[in-house]
Order: structure tokens, then C-alpha cells, then sequence
């Protein structure tokens, strides 16, 4: 659970307590069957990709458009090749018709900031999670080892999200945390970093700039300059984590494409305001912390076992110093955001749920629903350079969940999933329910 977070000699970030619990009963929830892109059925357009209409709902494209009501539209195999107002619509004579009448319609979701496991079942069943939960993709971010992140870039996981990876992150010597990460001490060392992941065709290259509470040294501006500067070389973009405003400008300054994180040691002041806004294609990912608030998490009765769930329900709650140290990021994000800054989406850790409770966070801390769904999907898959997912439209892969209530309302009704489509298929929650809820591999 996101909201009950330690932090881990494996990932140092923000770890997911609830999700650690439930690996922790014997390692079930596991699943190998994994099928290729290719059996993922016949392409739009093709002589015999099914042809479904969906209609009657409202419509959250996910661009920052006005919602559409009786919204329209048509899935072709795995794309979808119509949508809009009915009026505006031709709806084929052959097709299947779904009413969704009184349901609304968003995008799947984009989550760009999980640490998913790097053997093939343990992240086959994250993934199915993860869609579950209506996430159309994730990019694991910097803690993956081996081939296996690599390898699963290509496939398409029956029930399950699409996943990118950042291979192997970068960082200053962290003795003792974790030895996933590529440790430098040199500029020809970073540069040799980046040169490996580029070879491995990364998606993007992550840096840690942090002391992890004055343990640590940190990398310098010498070290995530010449990363920053050989990746830029190589076409490649970089994400930082970071903790202090002075490093969330010295990196603007060298060149970063995004953040990770927000700034976390205080609140951010009009210098760094103007350094952003020098650079406007610099996204942030904000990745709130545990608001330290009391909160009901029976919505995720469908999933996780009962006796684990009353522990979860169990923590500790209402706690001040977790309130104050939300409220810094909090005040951080509004303002970044009311300057005009891209805001992407990211949750940390492995967490399936996180998603719903990191939009209610933001906002929470002041952005509108709305500005919340568009973070979550267009811009997210923006900042991964996808193309074809992030809103309902035509043209875009049929990636979207159906909602029994209107988000734009209250955020927290992404969590009233009636049902999610990946790749123009229903995603059979019901069975990925059922074998969450019973700790059954």
C-alpha cells in the first residue's frame, strides 16, 4: 500500500509495505504464462478484426477536453478508428454494440515511476495487477536486472500492462542500499554508464541525487552533468530522483528532461520557478508521500486477502510529521503546476492501487480532476514517447477503463472500475480478482 511506506534496502525510495505483506505469504500470486505481441489478435483494419461499438457514455478523452456525453465510439481489433459525439459517428451495421449508458470512460492509465521484480513471473503477475487496477502502462525505474525487463518490452501479457524500463539506474556509491544501480565516482565513468545503457536501448536513464539522510554522498553537478550530457548524445532522456531544491535547480541547469520526484526539503521558491520556466519540456513526475491521514481501504477488498487487508487497515494513521512533510510537496505541486509546468504521473514502489490514491493526493494538494486524469494518461505517455495510448480517440489503441461513477466529481471515483479494455480486450478482472483475493498462484 502506498500509503504506509518504510523505507527499503532494496528500492530507498518509498517501498510498498501492503505489497511486501502479501509476497511475504509464500510467494503466491504468481503466474507464468506469458503469451507474444503477435497472439494479441488481428490488427485494426485487417479482414477480420472485430468491430465493436461502445456508446452511451460519457467520454473523458484525456486531453483536457470538455467530457463528452452519449459519447460514441469504435474499437477495431486492438485501435480504436471512431469517437465522439454520437452524432458524429458511423457506427458500422456489423458491429457489436456495448451499452454504457449512465458509465463513464477515461484512458488507462500511465504510471511512470514502479519498480517492478526482474524475474518473468513475479512481473507477469504485477502487470496483471497493475491492469487491474487500470494501468495501461508502467515503467519500471531503474532497479531492473538481467534480460528479462528487456525481453518483456515486446510482449503483450494476456490481462496485463505493457511495461517499459530504465534497465539499470545511476548513482554515487550507496553501500549497503542495493548494488542494482551503476555506482560512478568519475565523469568517464558516468559517461560509460550511459554508453551501456544505451546499448540496452533504454527508455530512459534514471539518476539518484540524494544523500538518503546524509548517509551518502551524492552524485555532483560534474557526474549528472556528463550523464545528462552523454545521453543527450545517445538521444536518450534523463529522469532524476532528488530530495533538495539547490539539486532540482543545479540539474535544471545541466540539462534534465524530468524529476522523478518533487522537491522534498522545502518549498520551492521563485528562482526555481524561472529556471523551469526557461525549460518547459521539463516534466514532473510529483510522486506524493503518505499524506499521514486516516483512510477506509475496503475498495480494495477485491483483490487482496482478507486477513491481510485488516492488517493494512490496521497501520498507523493520522500521523503529524508524515502530514508535514506531504504538505511541503503539496504546496510544491500546486504551485509548479499553477505556473504552468507539465505534470506527469508516477507512484514509486510496486503498489497496484497506488494510482488511485496518488490522483486523490494530487488533488489534494490543489490540481483539479481533470488536470489529475490528464496528468495520469496524456502526458504520461508523452513523457514515454508513446504514441498510441494516453487518450480515447481514433487512431490510439483501445486502452481505456469504464467507471460506474464521473471522476471529474470526485477523483476517488477511478476506483469504481466497472470494467478495463487493454488492446481492445476486457480485462477478466474477475478471475485476477478472485486469485488475488485468495493468496492462489
Amino acid at each position: 500500500m502506498r500509503r504506509a511506506k518504510i523505507e527499503s534496502p532494496v528500492i530507498g525510495s518509498h517501498f510498498v509495505v501492503a505489497m511486501s505483506a502479501i509476497r511475504s505469504l509464500g510467494g503466491v500470486l504468481m503466474v507464468g504464462a506469458v503469451l507474444m505481441a503477435g497472439c494479441a489478435g488481428p490488427e485494426a483494419g485487417s479482414d477480420d478484426a472485430a468491430v465493436t461499438v461502445f456508446e452511451g457514455a460519457r467520454l473523458i478523452v484525456g486531453d483536457g477536453s470538455a467530457a463528452i456525453e452519449d459519447a460514441v465510439f469504435v474499437v477495431e481489433g486492438d485501435r480504436i478508428t471512431q469517437a465522439g459525439r454520437r452524432a458524429d459517428v458511423e457506427i458500422p451495421g456489423d458491429a457489436t454494440r456495448v451499452d454504457l449508458s449512465g458509465k463513464t470512460v477515461m484512458p488507462a492509465l500511465v504510471n511512470t515511476h514502479v519498480h517492478l521484480a526482474s524475474t518473468r513471473d513475479d512481473r507477469v503477475d504485477q502487470l496483471q495487477h497493475m491492469a487491474y487496477y487500470g494501468a495501461g502502462l508502467v515503467v519500471s525505474l531503474g532497479l531492473d536486472e538481467g534480460d528479462v525487463p528487456f525481453e518483456m518490452r515486446d510482449e503483450m501479457i494476456p490481462d496485463g500492462a505493457r511495461s517499459r524500463t530504465a534497465g539499470r539506474g545511476i548513482t554515487a556509491p550507496e553501500e549497503g542500499r542495493t548494488e542494482v544501480p551503476i555506482w560512478i565516482t568519475s565523469e568517464a565513468e558516468a559517461r560509460t554508464a550511459v554508453q551501456e545503457l544505451a546499448a540496452q536501448e533504454v527508455n530512459l536513464v534514471k539518476i539518484w541525487v540524494d544523500t538518503r539522510g546524509d548517509r551518502f554522498e551524492k552524485l555532483t553537478p560534474e557526474l549528472y552533468g556528463a550523464v545528462i550530457d552523454e545521453a543527450h548524445s545517445h538521444g536518450l532522456r534523463v529522469t532524476a530522483h532528488i530530495f533538495n531544491l539547490e539539486d532540482a535547480k543545479g540539474l535544471l541547469r545541466a540539462g534534465i528532461d524530468a524529476f522523478a520526484h518533487g522537491v522534498r526539503d522545502m518549498d520551492v521558491d521563485d528562482e526555481l520557478v524561472a529556471l523551469w520556466r526557461e525549460r518547459p519540456n521539463v516534466v514532473l513526475v510529483p510522486n506524493l508521500p503518505n499524506p499521514g491521514l486516516a483512510e477506509d481501504l475496503s475498495w480494495l477488498s477485491g483483490t487482496v486477502p482478507p486477513d491481510q487487508l485488516q492488517r493494512m487497515q490496521e497501520l498507523p494513521r493520522n500521523r503529524p510529521a508524515a502530514q508535514a512533510a506531504f504538505g511541503i510537496q503539496a504546496r510544491n505541486l500546486a504551485r509548479l503546476n499553477e505556473a504552468g509546468i507539465t505534470v506527469a504521473f508516477g507512484t514509486d514502489g510496486s503498489s497496484p492501487w497506488a494510482v488511485h490514491q496518488e490522483m486523490e493526493d494530487m488533488v489534494r494538494s490543489g490540481m483539479t480532476p481533470a488536470e489529475v486524469i490528464v496528468a495520469a494518461t496524456r502526458n504520461s505517455a508523452d513523457l514515454m514517447q508513446m504514441t498510441d495510448i494516453g487518450t480515447v480517440q481514433a487512431g490510439k489503441s483501445a486502452d481505456f477503463i469504464v467507471l460506474d461513477a464521473n471522476p471529474l466529481d470526485d477523483i476517488t471515483n477511478t476506483r469504481r472500475i466497472a470494467s478495463v479494455y487493454l488492446r481492445g480486450i476486457a480485462v477478466d478482472r474477475d478471475a485476477l480478482g478472485a486469485r488475488f483475493s485468495s493468496g492462489t498462484p
